[in-house]
């Protein structure tokens, strides 16, 4: 697909905001990136310097391999000329609503302002633009943006179709696999759903079920498997045998729903915090959260390898 945005502006350089630049880059993209955290354009260009041999595995070129990337503190400067915004900010409303406030006066009206939020709503971000609401929309990845294909397209009430389809265009340029949220919820979708793994997982634990170390075994190495190529439903397609889907509702149904009935609603109190806490640190051992980031990585991309040869 070809293109047709070239010049993004990145705001918030942190981990997603890193990923998601170290992204742009590879696929020739000019890139400004702008942060008023101490040290942030070295961090940033730290960042993008170690993945660019995941990203050059994957069929990109380097994003090390041309000047494209210019860094700035000065948000006005950062977004002159720019086609799209990509916003990482903290998640907090008062604070997007007051950059969405200046956004929407400093860019042109054609220009996407697309939102990493994970948890707010468009609808309450871009009720402070008065002037072009309708170019305001969330492009929510999952961590890290550059290995993982996931974006949430979520539009807020005043967000245009127009802006929904270049956005939905832009991103699958870039190989990524995007999904439309036809109405927005809290934690959109992907999160939701691990919020709710999330739960059950806390939940076993405090009752003394399981270890926390025997639960992320439990996911990783049963579902995990299979979620990695196919999703719940089709799985349970094919978990019904000859009938199918259908079947499985004969079935299981029964069943299922009697779990759902006995499902936990955990309160993290300070000591089950620190059982769970306890049993992380335990499960990590030696390894580092660079370590574990790098395993991690490099894991994502023998998946990716996999998936792209089916």
């Amino acid at each position: 697909m070809m293109m047709s945005i070239q010049r993004v502006a990145v705001i918030g350089t942190g981990a997603i905001g890193a990923s998601w630049t170290a992204l742009f880059l590879a696929h020739g993209l000019e890139v400004t990136a702008t942060d008023v955290a101490p040290g942030a354009e070295e961090r940033l260009r730290e960042y993008v310097h170690n993945a660019a041999p995941a990203l050059q595995r994957l069929g990109m070129q380097s994003p090390m391999s041309a000047d494209r990337l210019s860094f700035t503190a000065d948000l006005a400067k950062a977004v002159d000329g720019a086609q799209l915004v990509q916003e990482n900010g903290p998640e907090r409303l008062n604070f997007k609503r007051s950059l969405y406030a200046t956004l929407d006066a400093l860019l042109s009206p054609e220009a996407i302002i697309a939102s990493s939020s994970s948890g707010l709503t468009m609808s309450e971000i871009q009720a402070a633009c008065p002037a072009h609401p309708e170019r305001c929309v969330i492009g929510h990845p999952f961590n890290p943006p550059h290995l993982i294909p996931l974006v949430e397209i979520v539009g807020g009430t005043s967000t245009s179709e127009d802006t929904i389809r270049r956005v939905t265009e832009f991103y699958t340029a870039l190989g990524k696999r995007t999904i439309r949220l036809h109405k927005e919820v809290p934690g959109h979708v992907a999160n939701r759903l691990q919020a709710a793994l999330w739960r059950e997982v806390v939940h076993l634990v405090e009752s003394g079920v399981v270890s926390v170390s025997d639960a992320d075994a439990a996911v990783c190495w049963g579902p995990g498997l299979r979620w990695g190529v196919m999703g719940p439903a089709l799985l349970y397609h094919l978990g019904g045998g000859a009938g199918g889907i259908e079947h499985f509702f004969d079935q299981f149904t029964g069943p299922m729903t009697a779990w759902w009935k006995v499902l936990g609603s955990p309160e993290i109190t300070p000591a089950l915090r620190e059982k769970i806490v306890a049993g992380v640190l335990e499960e990590a051992g030696t390894r580092s959260l660079e370590e574990l980031a790098v395993q991690r990585d490099e894991d994502l991309l023998g998946l990716l390898a996999v998936r792209a040869r089916a």
